[in-house]
C-alpha cells in the first residue's frame, strides 16, 4: 500500500461511488477499479459490497479506511520533517480558515507573505469556525484562523475584535425590529448563541425572518439592495457607504464583541515554514489588510 492506495480509500468513502470518486481522484473508472481489487489481493479481504445504491464498506474496510487517516497523517509528518532537516523556507503550509477570514483578509495576508517566502505553497481549508476548530484539533491543518472563542489549549494570538451591529439600507427604530423583515446567513453556532439571547432579552416575539442565505457576503449584498436588515459583525460591512448601522448590546449596556483568533500547536513551530508564518502575522498590522 502506498500513498496513493490511502487516498483511494479515503476518497471512496467519501463519495460511496466507483465513478464520483474515480472522477474526484483525476483517474479512470476502470483504474480506479483495478487498484481496490489490487488492495483486496494485497490483503485477502473483500474492502467493499457493490450494490444498486452504490457501495457498501466491509468491517474490513472501515477499518482499513480509519488506517488511511492515519497513515496519510504519518506520510505528511515525514515530508514535512525531511523538508525541515533542510533548514529552508519550502513546502505546503496547511491552513484552516473561517469563511469571512478568507473572503475579507487572506488573499491580502497571502500575498504579502508570498512575496516574503516563494518557496512556501499552501493548501487552504475554508469552512465555519467550529468545522475549522476541529480540523486543528486533528492536526489536519498546521494554523487556524477563527472567529468566536472556540476551544483550543494551546497557542493562540488575537487578532482583532469587531462588534456585532444592526445593519440596514435605511435608518430604522430598534423597537419596531420584530415586524421588519430580517435577512439570516449560515454562521458559527456561538454567533448565532450571541444573537438569539440578545433578541431573547429585549422581545417577546421571534424575529419575521423573510430571507435565508448561506454566507455572510450574499446577506450583506441583500442588505445593501434594501431587502431587509441583518445582524452581522461590523467589519463585513467596512466595504460598503450608506448603511446604517446600530450596534446591539447587553442588559449591562456592554457591547456584544465578535474575536478573531489565530490558533496553533506549539509543536509545529519546530516547522520552519509554520514559525515563519507565525512570525510574519505578528509583526503585520491585519486590520490594514483589504
Amino acid at each position: 500500500m502506498d500513498e496513493r492506495d490511502w487516498t483511494v480509500l479515503q476518497t471512496l468513502y467519501k463519495e460511496k461511488n466507483i465513478t464520483n470518486a474515480a472522477h474526484a481522484l483525476y483517474i479512470s473508472q476502470p483504474a480506479l477499479t483495478n487498484r481496490l481489487k489490487a488492495m483486496e489481493k494485497q490483503f485477502g479481504v473483500r474492502i467493499v459490497n457493490r450494490g444498486r445504491r452504490g457501495i457498501q464498506f466491509t468491517p474490513q474496510g472501515e477499518y482499513l479506511v480509519k488506517s488511511a487517516q492515519e497513515m496519510l497523517w504519518h506520510i505528511q509528518k515525514i515530508k514535512e520533517t525531511v523538508l525541515n532537516m533542510e533548514d529552508k523556507h519550502s513546502g505546503i503550509l496547511r491552513l484552516g480558515v473561517s469563511t469571512f477570514f478568507t473572503d475579507y483578509k487572506l488573499p491580502g495576508l497571502l500575498k504579502l507573505f508570498k512575496a516574503q517566502y516563494p518557496e512556501i505553497e499552501f493548501k487552504v481549508t475554508t469552512g465555519l469556525s467550529s468545522q475549522i476548530t476541529h480540523l486543528m484539533h486533528n492536526q489536519e491543518v498546521h494554523i487556524s484562523f477563527v472567529k468566536g472563542d472556540h476551544r483550543w489549549n494551546d497557542q493562540k494570538k488575537l487578532l482583532f475584535e469587531e462588534s456585532i451591529c444592526i445593519a440596514s439600507k435605511e435608518a430604522i427604530d430598534i423597537r419596531r425590529l420584530p415586524t421588519l423583515p430580517r435577512i439570516d446567513y449560515q454562521t458559527d453556532s456561538l454567533l448565532k448563541n450571541d444573537v438569539d439571547n440578545w433578541w431573547a432579552e429585549n422581545y417577546s416575539q421571534p424575529p419575521l425572518v423573510s430571507i435565508n442565505v448561506d454566507k455572510a457576503d450574499t446577506c450583506k449584498k441583500m442588505v445593501a439592495n434594501g431587502l431587509g436588515y441583518a445582524i452581522m459583525p461590523t467589519m463585513i460591512l467596512n466595504d460598503l457607504d450608506n448603511i446604517h448601522r446600530i450596534e446591539i448590546k447587553t442588559k449591562k449596556g456592554e457591547k456584544i464583541i465578535r474575536k478573531t483568533w489565530m490558533f496553533y500547536h506549539k509543536q509545529s513551530l519546530e516547522l520552519n515554514i509554520v514559525k515563519a508564518f507565525v512570525e510574519f502575522v505578528d509583526g503585520i498590522d491585519l486590520q490594514s489588510i483589504s
